[in-house]
């Protein structure tokens, strides 16, 4: 029974919906386990050191999230080309992409330790950080990028077991990862008295051991594909098409990453406990966002396999019915925030004007997380069919056309005497407004159907 329960899961069979929830599940899990990273970074600073501390991590997010777009487009274009070729039963094709992949993370990853901390602190000051946790974001910055292999290789591999259908592998690992990230969280900053560098000090290992027990398990399973020293040699083909697919979510992501840098720094001008109050937000939001994530990504592998197998109709059926159930979970969830939001606000601290202006932003974007499962599903189906760019495109406008120039224009349209720069809460219904758009988009493209010409079988 244990061994059946690493067994990729061949998503071509079986009641579509079934097969899509029950390979989800574990990544709704392992989900919520890598949210807990940044997560427990902010309790535990937030508790241990200060509102300023817990502000400083928050600031930090987004110049790493820009940062890490080469290896999110790696991890992307990997996921759909392993599920194309593992429902197609090619395994040479398979091995010599997963070859290619571990590659091109290593020298991505290289750049990324050369390049990002020596631009750590001209970024910081561009975003016009606080100089009272400028030093500790540049810091906590510093030792990440550093330590960037372990992440990169872990979310890169953990795709990879994804699309050969091995979501429980990536699970439990991610499961060992976030405990000891945890202890190692408590004792560099509360016994050892690191303070911010020991977080993030915590989180390097943290990755560092779970990308170790990825590779391991990949490795290992030869009655898919061949890992051979030969394959680690790049191929034109294989690298054009990792590009051809990778790019587009990788461009996704960067533009996703600068606009909240944008965002970041309109925020930083009403101050640390607005900052502060955005961190907490953003550390829930992430898990609110969760059912979303899963099931976009279970979709990509659901239509990749299926699309390499030759069943546009299952992938269609999956879609709509996939999508109806990831609505009906994000609704639950939305209703729970409702009902109890302030008792998560009170894990990350004990200032009463921070539980209640971030309960009040967590409730504007309520129904903002109902519609983000259309966006995400539907999105997720549009990659497994190799169609990357109309997502990238939809991003783009979301993000770039309407959610910064909304941010700032309505914080702008609301400045008074008591608030000069306008009023906080605009920040929030601009993400709303931008999510419901983007959703509407994102059907009218999806149901043109010209997602059903991209694949790459």
């Amino acid at each position: 029974m244990w061994k059946k329960l690493f067994e990729p899961v061949d998503m071509t069979v079986g009641d579509p919906v079934a097969q899509i929830v029950k390979f989800m599940i574990p990544m709704l899990i392992g989900n919520v386990f890598q949210q807990l990273y940044n997560t427990v970074d902010s309790i535990v600073v937030g508790k241990y050191i200060g509102d300023n501390a817990l502000a400083a991590v928050g600031s930090a997010g987004p110049i790493l999230n820009l940062l890490l777009v080469l290896f999110m487009g790696i991890s992307v274009g990997a996921g759909i080309m392993v599920s194309q070729y593992f429902g197609a039963r090619q395994r040479g094709s398979l091995s010599k992409t997963i070859g290619c992949c571990i590659t091109m993370t290593f020298l991505a990853s290289v750049i990324v330790m050369i390049i990002a901390p020596l631009i750590t602190m001209p970024l910081l000051r561009l975003l016009n950080t606080p100089d009272e946790i400028i030093d500790w974001c540049a810091g906590y910055l510093r030792i990440l990028f550093i330590g960037i292999a372990g992440c990169a290789y872990y979310n890169i591999l953990g795709g990879v077991l994804r699309g050969l259908g091995d979501s429980i592998s990536a699970l439990l690992y991610l499961v060992i990862a976030t405990i000891l990230n945890i202890v190692l969280d408590i004792f560099f900053v509360a016994n050892v008295g690191m303070g911010v560098a020991g977080v993030a000090l915590a989180t390097v290992i943290a990755q560092g051991v779970s990308a170790v027990l990825s590779f391991i398990r990949l490795s290992r399973k030869t009655d898919c594909f061949d890992m051979k020293a030969k394959y680690l040699k790049p191929q034109k083909k294989y690298v054009r098409e990792l590009v051809r697919l990778g790019l587009p979510s990788g461009i996704t992501q960067a533009i996703f990453s600068l606009s909240m840098v944008v965002v970041q720094s309109l925020t930083n001008t009403f101050g640390p406990m607005c900052i502060a109050t955005n961190v907490i937000v953003m550390r829930i939001d992430g898990f609110v966002m969760m059912p979303a994530f899963s099931f976009g990504a279970a979709m990509t592998t659901f239509a990749g396999q299926n699309i390499g197998a030759g069943r546009i109709d299952r992938v269609e059926t999956g879609a709509k019915k996939g999508t109806l159930v990831a609505m009906a979970t994000s609704t639950v969830i939305t209703s729970l925030i409702v009902l109890f939001g302030k008792y998560l606000m009170m894990l990350f601290t004990d200032t009463q004007e921070l539980i209640d202006q971030s309960y009040h932003m967590m409730l504007i974007m309520g129904a903002g997380y109902i519609v983000m499962e259309v966006t995400q599903c539907l999105q997720g189906i549009m990659r497994g069919a190799g169609d990357t760019l109309a997502p990238m495109w939809l991003s783009m406008i979301t993000t770039v056309a309407i959610r910064v120039p909304l941010a700032y224009l309505m914080t702008w349209m609301t400045r008074s005497p008591e608030n000069p720069h306008g009023l906080f809460s605009m920040m929030f219904v601009s993400m709303l407004i931008s999510w419901i758009l983007g959703a509407i988009m994102t059907l009218i493209v999806y149901r043109s159907g010209r997602w059903k010409q991209k694949a790459i079988i």
